[in-house]
């Protein structure tokens, strides 16, 4: 009894315990369930409230691409309608790195390279750049030609990152011609993109980066369009889910007129320097040359370093001459003349002896033939640029007077031309002199040298252009301009009749006897003008010649400056003047 009522309790304990074990067993595995199915949706939750739409954008940009869609750039016009700016048909290439895997890339980077013949290394730098998350096609070429095309087509089964496309680039179809009113475009380096981002601007987006294309890029721009593409995950397109069309960018027409302009710049030919033409009524530029020159269209490629340094050995080509400064010799005496009159203490009938050279402070300032004309007048003087005669009125009415018409005229001063780059010349005065010479004043010498156009002034032929300008049209200092709807600016200047009359006529006579005589042949109306030769140590003399035409009712004013030339104003720049002339009434002739 004993044993078996034992046996039972044992058995009864032992079953107990199987029971709880059991119990305590289903306990854990269900506190492991409920936490493992808790926790999934506990992430589901986050995924689809915190995460939600952070996830539906990455599986939309995994579906839907977006392809930038260029504007097309405003043309640019001369005067009469002949395009000297335009956009042409050209096939770039483009990347979509999220067509494909990130390691993909260095699988194919290098065929690539060779499919374009473009380093890996620049291939690699554009694809960083952008991130290979970026949602758009990345441009990596433009312009591509039939050799890069042929090897597409044979490799493109293998390079599913890359798409070509046809697209525009700029064309210039004159080539160098106006190249330096024009200006170029090119792609927004690094700098220039995080500058103008926030404009719209995007990699690979191109800018005016000189000249007009520069100066009116927010006209001639445009707006990007796009076009939204539904694709598979190979990128296949499966639809085209919408289009937002771009805007073109506006058409300007310049003041510029192509034949003037074909002619200054085969006038200055080879030679340093520039030629200006304008209209001296409106300002309105009718021609801005200026040597060494380049082709815009050199832009619309790469530049390799070799064609860089074909370009730079030649000199800066990129700097337009017509706006930096140099002494403007005689042309200045008109300046000199103007304030003589002005002062009233030289009016226009003063008649003045010439010498071989004036002393003044005990430098001696030299006529130019080295004998002197003898008694002459401002017709004469100007007809045959007498040294000595501007010395004696400059050292007469003194620096300051010299200074203050010279600035009334525009030198000192930029004109205002719609071109970046342009610099004030300079009309030295006593805080100039002080502050760049160690506390040394003005003195009479200066006053002698500047009343020549020597010393320290300096002018743009520009510059020069409007003075002439201002004595063509009786008196006005007009803005010189390239936009042809741009508003007219005049300043009076409030000369007397007698000295604007005294001024045309000393011009006339230095192209009817005097040395202009270049001038004075019967393909061009009536001319008047000035010569200048300006000393420029340690190397050879620049030359200059302005003049307007036709005498009594003028038209045109050709300012012509070459730099180191060796030569005077009326054998060097005279001719030029007159090669321009030539060609602006020709073409007025057949009107």
């Amino acid at each position: 009894m004993t044993l078996i009522g034992s046996t039972y309790k044992t058995k009864q304990s032992d079953k107990q315990r199987s029971v709880g074990r059991q119990f305590q067993s289903f306990l854990i595995m269900g506190t492991i369930t409920v936490v493992f199915f808790g926790g999934i949706a506990g992430r589901l939750a986050y995924l689809q409230l915190e995460q939600g739409e952070i996830n539906r954008a990455k599986a939309k940009e995994n579906r839907i691409r977006t392809i930038p869609k260029p504007p097309i750039r405003g043309n640019i016009f001369d005067r009469k309608g002949k395009v000297l700016a335009t956009t042409r048909l050209s096939y770039s290439a483009y990347l979509w790195p999220k067509a494909q895997k990130q390691e993909n890339w260095e699988d194919i980077k290098d065929l690539l390279a060779k499919v374009l013949a473009i380093p890996a290394s620049e291939l690699q730098k554009r694809v960083e750049e952008a991130g290979y998350n970026y949602p758009s096609l990345i441009p990596i070429a433009s312009n591509l030609n039939a050799k890069q095309l042929t090897a597409y087509a044979e490799y493109h089964q293998q390079l599913k990152w890359l798409e070509i496309d046809a697209g525009k680039v700029r064309y210039y179809p004159q080539g160098k011609v106006a190249a330096h009113v024009l200006g170029y475009t090119g792609e927004l380096n690094r700098k220039e993109l995080k500058q103008r981002k926030k404009q719209g601007y995007r990699l690979g987006d191109v800018m005016g980066k000189m000249g007009v294309e520069a100066s009116y890029e927010s006209l001639l721009r445009g707006k990007w369009g796009s076009l939204n593409l539904k694709v598979d995950g190979a990128g296949r397109i499966l639809q085209i889910l919408g289009e937002t069309a771009p805007q073109s960018g506006q058409d300007i027409t310049l003041t510029i007129d192509l034949e003037v302009q074909k002619a200054a710049e085969s006038a200055l030919g080879n030679r340093r320097g520039a030629i200006v033409a304008l209209n001296p009524q409106d300002g309105s530029v009718l021609a801005i040359a200026s040597y060494p020159s380049f082709d815009p269209n050199m832009f619309s490629n790469p530049i390799t370093p070799q064609m860089w340094r074909e370009l730079q050995a030649q000199g800066n080509p990129f700097l337009n001459l017509a706006l930096r400064g140099f002494p403007p010799a005689s042309t200045f005496k008109i300046v000199t003349a103007t304030a003589g009159m002005e002062s009233g203490l030289y009016p226009p009938n003063t008649i003045l002896g010439t010498y071989p050279y004036l002393n003044v402070g005990g430098t001696r300032f030299g006529e130019w033939n080295k004998r002197g004309f003898g008694k002459m007048g401002y017709v004469g003087s100007l007809a045959w640029s007498s040294n000595t005669f501007y010395g004696q009125i400059g050292r007469g009415v003194g620096g300051e007077a010299l200074i203050e018409w010279a600035r009334k005229y525009g030198f000192g001063s930029p004109t205002g031309i719609e071109l970046a780059g342009e610099t004030s010349g300079l009309i030295a005065d006593d805080a100039w002199k002080r502050r760049n010479f160690r506390g040394w004043g003005w003195t009479a010498g200066d006053t002698v040298n500047m009343s020549i156009g020597q010393g320290f002034t300096l002018a743009t032929p520009l510059q020069v252009a409007v003075m002439f300008s201002a004595i063509a049209n009786n008196g006005y200092k007009i803005s010189p301009h390239l936009l042809s709807t741009k508003e007219v600016t005049k300043i009076n200047l409030n000369l007397q009749p007698a000295s604007v009359s005294t001024l045309k006529q000393g011009l006339r006579a230095v192209v009817a006897g005097g040395t202009g005589g270049k001038l004075n042949v019967p393909e061009i109306p009536p001319a008047a003008g000035k010569s200048g030769t300006a000393e420029a140590p340690p190397g050879k003399s620049h030359a200059w010649f302005g003049a307007f035409a036709p005498f009594d009712q003028p038209e045109i004013v050709v300012v012509a400056f070459a730099e180191h030339s060796g030569g005077g104003g009326s054998s060097v720049a005279a001719p030029m003047v007159r090669q321009v002339m030539e060609a602006y009434f020709h073409k007025q002739s057949k009107l």
